[in-house]
């Protein structure tokens, strides 16, 4: 087993919350965390990952089932991820969208308004 893939998610995770940190736009701050959430499915992927290992699938005719099998439960993790990730991306995109018409700007520091 390599640690490889562990590493790249953790970096691409990195670069998408360092992004996030580093934003002065909120559009920009959206985008680095669907970045940030690759991350995730790459790790999802990693976690699920067997070396030569046959697909959960038994057809026709039967196989005999073995015990290095790929996880489907990672599999639909990493699906049910990208779902949400996906929907959320929007959402926050159409509140940005919405920020930036009513405000006039985009910077997240500058909007004085929102604070509580």
């Amino acid at each position: 087993m390599t640690v490889y893939p562990y590493l790249v998610a953790v970096f691409v995770f990195l670069v998408g919350a360092f992004g996030i940190v580093r934003s002065r736009n909120l559009i920009h701050a959206v985008v680095c965390l669907s970045v940030a959430q690759a991350g995730t499915y790459l790790l999802l992927v990693a976690v699920g990952f067997q070396w030569k290992a046959p697909p959960p699938v038994f057809g026709s005719p039967p196989t005999k089932p073995t015990l290095k099998v790929t996880d489907p439960l990672v599999q639909a993790m990493a699906l049910t991820d990208v779902v949400v990730s996906g929907t959320v991306t929007a959402l926050l995109l159409a509140i940005a969208v919405q920020v930036a018409k009513r405000q006039d700007m985009s910077d997240p520091n500058e909007l004085a308004a929102l604070r509580g």
